[in-house]
């Protein structure tokens, strides 16, 4: 019951969408993939291996969520919304770790022994990111949504895109929390704005002047002309 708690506690703590426990007992299938694993796991770690996969399928039926009893959890471990996320036998999720829905901790190997990522604590995994073998996500990282992870992250680091690229390092005092995921940079926007103000400047060199092809984003609004084609013919 003191786990239940625990469990009920860290979703209104995470989701400013949680109106009352009643609610998270009722309509978070995250939390019911989370208690439905528990009981797999018992049955995986009790030498009842084929119930415990049976178990799992039906946990996956009711929930959308798909969590291999041979995966090991901690503490605090908060999985919202839920449909689509899929945690193979040998993944290590750590204590205060959060994953949105769609993710994937899979392998890229058919040997046996461990072949799934390792996330240390309190890492959040945006919706729809692929972290595939057997890495390691370094503590407070954050992995954008749709980012496709094949490497060992340092912790406090936020990756993303495809394949997954280190953008920016967080400090010690600047924890990643749940709800900060539309934080995560863009890495490709920048680097085509970096590549115009470029242009931009060879242009002003060469010529004196800047000439009629696309500028940056004005406080990040993109102008219309950018995107029509020009007024003269070559």
């Amino acid at each position: 019951m003191a786990r239940i708690g625990e469990d009920i506690r860290t979703v209104l703590e995470r989701d400013p969408a949680a109106q009352s426990k009643l609610e998270v007992v009722l309509a978070y299938p995250g939390l019911h993939a989370l208690w439905g694993y528990r009981v797999s796991r018992w049955f995986w770690t009790h030498g009842m291996r084929t119930f415990g996969r049976w178990s799992s399928h039906w946990t996956r039926f009711f929930t959308g969520v798909e969590i291999h009893p041979g995966a090991q959890f901690g503490s605090c471990v908060f999985i919202d919304h839920g449909m689509g996320v899929v945690v193979g036998e040998t993944a290590e999720v750590a204590n205060g770790c959060t994953i949105y829905q769609g993710a994937t901790l899979g392998g890229t190997s058919l040997e046996k022994g461990k072949r799934h990522p390792t996330l240390e604590e309190n890492v959040v995994v945006g919706a729809g990111a692929k972290i595939l073998g057997p890495i390691t996500i370094g503590a407070n990282a954050r992995i954008g949504a749709n980012s496709v992870v094949l490497h060992d992250v340092p912790p406090g680091t936020i990756v993303v895109g495809v394949p997954g690229q280190i953008v920016t390092r967080r400090t010690p005092k600047t924890p990643p929390v749940a709800d900060s995921e539309s934080e995560t940079p863009d890495a490709m926007g920048d680097t085509v704005v970096s590549l115009l103000k470029r242009v931009e400047e060879l242009e002003r060199r060469a010529l004196g002047h800047v000439g009629d092809g696309p500028h940056g984003p004005d406080h990040g609004v993109w102008a219309r002309e950018d995107f029509e084609p020009p007024d003269y013919v070559i």
